[in-house]
């Protein structure tokens, strides 16, 4: 089964009213089994390409996931990077900035984490936080220590989407295509999951009080999405919201946002020249004459 999954991707230069796009879409799939049978099917494409990706080292692969808290990241790496190779993925997971991430520009400890050519690097939140979060909590601005003629005031949210705009459109100019899934869950679909966390002894762990003072600033982040979204996906690194509530869904057009990207790379295996065939001839002969 194919999935399309332009509806969900945000044309550059597009307003968005997150309003209007859906957090729960009609499922691709008509039960669990099928569910898996399609999960699979992704997976082992996914597979393939990867293979593909590492033979080629041409490209690196970096997806990035955004979200509120509950909306299916983990949930999403667990299953749609199950097949793919240990040693070709990295995942990198951003929290708080340490002292000395805080000492250098916003970018630094992301640029530090990105995956080499034929490598699948996949950042679990990013520098995104830095217009998102940031921007909803200006007070963790003023930590950042910014000179003060670039304050605020002088408009510093519309200097770092450029600045975002910039690194990406240099990374693909290198190498690195770039995929940005937001996966967009209601606020009550939140707040079902916050209490299944809640009422489950083996998930207390995954909630914290921090997590139900983030969603009093529901709408604030709403708009920080909006914007962000809205001055950073372009033709060549592209926003998806994703549809979230149904978490199976979720991981089927993720799964597939990747397989179609990968095949739009046009990978292939080395070519083995004349000279390259006649010295794997030889070996090969002297291997059975022992």
């Amino acid at each position: 089964m194919t999935i399309d999954v332009s509806p969900f991707r945000v044309r550059e230069g597009h307003q968005v009213h997150l309003k209007r796009w859906p957090t729960k879409v009609r499922p691709f799939y008509k039960s669990k089994e099928h569910y898996q049978e399609l999960l699979a099917e992704h997976v082992d494409k996914l597979k393939q390409q990867q293979n593909l990706l590492y033979a080629d080292d041409r490209y690196a692969l970096l997806m990035i996931l955004q979200a509120m808290d509950a909306a299916g990241k983990d949930g999403v790496i667990k299953h749609v990077m199950s097949g793919v190779n240990p040693q070709g993925c990295q995942v990198f997971s951003f929290k708080h900035p340490s002292a000395e991430e805080l000492d250098h520009d916003f970018m630094w400890r992301a640029v530090r984490a990105l995956p080499e050519r034929g490598r699948i690097g996949i950042f679990n939140r990013s520098y995104y936080e830095e217009v998102l979060i940031v921007r909803v909590h200006p007070e963790l601005l003023r930590a950042e220590r910014i000179p003060d003629r670039h304050s605020p005031q002088r408009d510093v949210w519309k200097q770092r989407y450029r600045s975002i705009v910039d690194f990406e459109h240099h990374l693909d100019r290198n190498g690195t295509r770039i995929v940005k899934i937001f996966l967009h869950v209601s606020k009550r679909e939140q707040r079902q999951r916050f209490l299944a966390r809640l009422d489950d002894p083996e998930k207390n762990w995954k909630f914290s009080a921090a997590d139900l003072v983030e969603r009093g600033y529901w709408r604030d982040y709403m708009k920080a999405y909006e914007k962000c979204l809205e001055e950073t996906s372009t033709g060549r690194a592209s926003w998806y919201v994703v549809p979230a509530d149904d978490k199976r869904n979720a991981r089927l057009i993720v799964s597939a946002i990747l397989v179609e990207l990968m095949r739009g790379l046009d990978l292939r295996y080395p070519v083995v020249d004349a000279a390259k065939q006649k010295e794997l001839r030889a070996i090969r002969r002297r291997l059975l004459s022992e």
